[in-house]
């Protein structure tokens, strides 16, 4: 070893940081013990097969460029051993004149790590900083910001942060200046605000309200300073807030409007909501009512704790649920109300029971539409009878009529063969007599099977369904049926019997009643076709046999049986409709319903010399 290199071992030896000697063949020369430790002892081996396991030249080697004067530092990572090292490499000339290189290597890897993983925090704290999605902020004492955060400029619409950051906070973003110097008397006071909802003003000068969160920022003595924190948009749940209150509202409106009376109590049993309806049945203002009055008292004995026990029952509607069951009410003045009440349980989330609520219907009103309903229906069985009677009539008027005008014509022919003083040309006579009597009789009976009609005029369809629905939509109602009506506004009117297509309608309206025994959606249309007006009525219902479907316009054919009816109905509606120019089809799938469809000719206006004329378009 080189003399001058042995009176530098003491010294090396002694550092911390790593050092080895390389001659001008790249041979390692001496390594002291910290670089020993790293990278193994190498001395008398290539420098590169040393510090990175190599056969070649290290590419980042400065072996060949470092002049004799001149020192290098630098930072290195080095993979073999994974550290980063500080690198600092100068010429040495040994006792024979040769030239080493003394590198020394200083261990910065815990350094570095610190630094990048300072520089991560400092990158994350910028990334919340900018992407946070509430607007961030930090100001002065002195009402200017510092810094903000892009969220906060788009909350604000402020596309420019310089021009933000030159704003006055007190004037031009409070929309009341004194909200500010309430929140500095908080934060001082404090040193922090939670949650301070404030009304901030946008670029444009809209208004926004914004949760203001701060904390206070000091200086090194103490003094503050400033303040940072951050912006919540509260326009969203201020406009969900509206929207819910306008929904409180509007239901409440609904409660209130109902014609029924509404009631409503805790499971404790005290009245919580009782409308105007029930206010004006049964006689108890609102404000003796709500909070003061127990459900109890409006029920006969026992009678509200049997209700609950059938709204928790599955036989009356379904659990929680109690259909159209007959209730009597005590009124104020003691008089007893007999009714139909309709309630459920009212549950929360976790299908706790909260609440129960009803609906009590009057049967006043709904006894007069049903006697209503039974005479009109009554008038319409009359109807069909009567409608039977003739049809039955006609045939058999016509049947007689042709043999009975051959008699006549025999006793003529037999009358002219005998002479007037004949004593059997007198008994012709008389036999002619009674045949022409009968023959009388048979026109007679003719015109009695088919009445004079009334007298036909354009009619308005959807005026006549809008009667005869409001007519049965209570019972309607009573039996679980709902409707569903879609009327083309522009429909055209036909030239009928008004009596006679009002008969027709509640013919097929009974007939999809008794079709849904367990209710369903009764829904009618009417429709521009062509030249034709069409109008379905449909059901739900149980459906027809397809093998029946060819006899329902049969006179005497019924399906419903001797109970409920006769089988003319619709042999008499087809009548109707026939004598209009007119048809009725049908279409029905058992157990999904049935459809009854109208096909009336459009009545057309026309006008002349003589002045306007009715007709019905071909």
């Amino acid at each position: 070893m080189d003399a001058e290199i042995q009176k530098l071992i003491p010294i090396f030896e002694a550092m911390m940081d790593g050092v080895y000697i390389v001659n001008p063949d790249y041979i390692v020369e001496y390594m002291n013990r910290a670089m020993i430790r790293d990278f193994g002892d190498g001395t008398g081996r290539k420098c590169y097969q040393v510090i990175n396991c190599s056969e070649e030249i290290c590419s980042w080697c400065k072996a060949t460029t470092v002049g004799t004067d001149q020192t290098l530092h630098r930072e290195l990572y080095i993979p073999t051993v994974d550290k980063t090292y500080s690198l600092t490499e100068m010429p040495f000339t040994g006792a024979g004149g040769i030239v080493y290189q003394l590198a020394i290597y200083r261990d910065i890897t815990q350094r570095k790590q610190r630094e990048e993983s300072l520089r991560k925090s400092v990158a994350d704290y910028q990334s919340l900083f900018e992407h946070v999605g509430c607007g961030v902020f930090i100001s002065s004492k002195g009402g200017k910001f510092i810094d903000v955060n892009h969220a906060l400029l788009d909350m604000l619409g402020y596309d420019n942060k310089d021009e933000f950051l030159t704003i006055d906070i007190t004037k031009d973003l409070y929309r009341r200046p004194e909200d500010r110097q309430r929140f500095m008397e908080m934060i001082d006071r404090e040193g922090a605000v939670i949650d301070y909802e404030v009304e901030f003003k946008r670029r444009d000068g809209t208004p926004i309200s914004v949760l203001l969160t701060g904390h206070v920022r000091y200086d090194k003595d103490g003094n503050i300073i400033g303040y940072e924190g951050i912006n919540v948009d509260q326009s969203q749940r201020k406009q969900m807030e509206k929207e819910l209150q306008e929904a409180h509202d509007l239901l409440n409106r609904v409660v209130q409007s109902s014609p029924n009376p509404i009631m409503a109590a805790d499971m404790k049993g005290n009245l919580i909501i009782w409308n105007q309806a029930a206010e004006e049945t049964l006689g108890y203002p609102a404000g003796e009512v709500i909070g003061k009055m127990h459900i109890t008292q409006i029920y006969p004995d026992g009678m509200a704790y049997d209700v609950m026990r059938m709204l928790r029952s599955s036989q009356y509607g379904g659990k929680g649920r109690l259909r159209s069951y007959p209730m009597n009410y005590i009124r104020r003045d003691g008089q007893m109300i007999e009714g139909t009440q309709s309630a459920a349980i009212i549950y929360d989330a976790r299908g706790n029971e909260l609440a129960s609520v009803g609906i009590f219907v009057d049967l006043e009103e709904r006894l007069s539409m049903e006697r209503q309903l039974r005479q009109t229906q009554a008038q319409l069985l009359q109807s069909e009878k009567l409608a039977a009677m003739g049809r039955l009539t006609s045939q058999i008027a016509h049947e007689l009529n042709n043999p009975l005008y051959g008699i006549m014509n025999t006793l003529e022919l037999v009358k002219t063969e005998i002479p007037p003083e004949n004593r059997r040309r007198k008994i012709l006579d008389m036999a002619l007599s009674e045949t022409e009597r009968l023959a009388e009789l048979l026109r007679k009976m003719l015109t009695f099977s088919k009445p004079d009609q009334e007298e036909w005029q354009p009619v308005d369809f959807n005026e006549i369904l809008d009667e005869i629905l409001l007519l049965h939509e209570k019972q309607l109602q009573e039996c679980s049926i709902k409707i569903a009506t879609d009327f083309d506004p522009e429909l055209a009117r036909v030239f009928a019997s008004k009596n006679q297509m009002r008969q027709v309608i509640l013919n097929l309206i009974s007939n999809a009643r008794d079709a849904m025994p367990e209710g369903g959606t009764l829904s009618v249309t009417t429709r521009n076709r062509d030249s034709s007006i069409h109008v379905a009525v449909s059901d739900t219902g149980i459906g027809v046999k397809e093998e029946n479907i060819s006899k329902i316009f049969d006179a005497f054919f019924t399906t419903k049986g001797a109970v409920k009816g006769v089988g003319l109905g619709l042999s008499v509606c087809y009548g109707f409709i026939k004598d209009h120019g007119g048809d009725i089809l049908v279409e029905s799938k058992l157990d999904s319903g049935t459809t009854f469809t109208i096909v009336l000719p459009m009545h057309v206006y026309s006008e002349d010399a003589d002045g306007p004329e009715n007709q019905v378009a071909e």
